[in-house]
């Protein structure tokens, strides 16, 4: 198992200095399921530039020496409103209370050592901060007999609850991305869980 020697949020100048680093590890990581993304740096950097454009957003790096190996990101909700607003109307919620937790990426070799809880943790204390009162994130949603599920796949859906969070009835997104041996993009639904922080 490879060595974790730091996790910490990076904003700023160093947010953005990171952004093609985290690009690159999406592709890697997210090509595995339940994801089975087909990803290029180009739809990356554009995907990334409202975290750049963003004063309250925040990268949570976790670094072996100076090589970022897993990253996690966050961002206002309505930073992505154009995205997700849809998936929030008729709930009641008011989309400028939520901090979003978006992805967390993390190379294999380091999983198993604590730092997806780091990567909830600093998210959600730079969220309260800021004075958000609730953090969401979405999780994608597969069809069950999907045929490239793996026999040892484990949701991590018992990891979510652990942290506070529980899915938002009815809260459903649909994103588009190009799977893996597809020819184009295909739309996705995606499951928002929340916590109050």
């Amino acid at each position: 198992m490879a060595e974790v020697t730091a996790v910490r949020p990076l904003t700023g100048a160093a947010l953005t200095n990171a952004l093609d680093d985290v690009g690159r590890l999406r592709i890697q990581v997210f090509r595995a399921w339940p994801y089975l993304y087909d990803g290029d740096i180009d739809y990356e950097r554009k995907y990334l530039q409202s975290y750049r454009d963003s004063d309250k957003a925040v990268v949570v790096g976790a670094f072996d020496g100076d090589r970022l190996f897993g990253a996690s990101t966050g961002a206002p909700l309505t930073d992505h409103a154009d995205d997700f607003a849809a998936a929030f109307e008729g709930s009641g919620l008011d989309l400028t209370d939520i901090f979003y937790c978006a992805e967390s990426v993390l190379l294999p070799d380091y999983r198993g050592q604590g730092v997806g809880h780091k990567f909830f943790g600093l998210r959600e204390a730079h969220a309260r901060k800021l004075g958000y009162r609730k953090c969401a994130f979405c999780s994608v949603q597969r069809p069950p007999a999907h045929p490239m599920q793996p026999d040892n796949y484990r949701p991590l859906d018992t990891f979510w609850r652990a942290r506070g969070y529980e899915p938002l009835p009815g809260v459903i997104a649909q994103f588009l991305w190009k799977d893996v041996g597809e020819e184009g993009e295909t739309a996705k639904r995606l499951q928002f869980w929340m916590r109050d922080l």
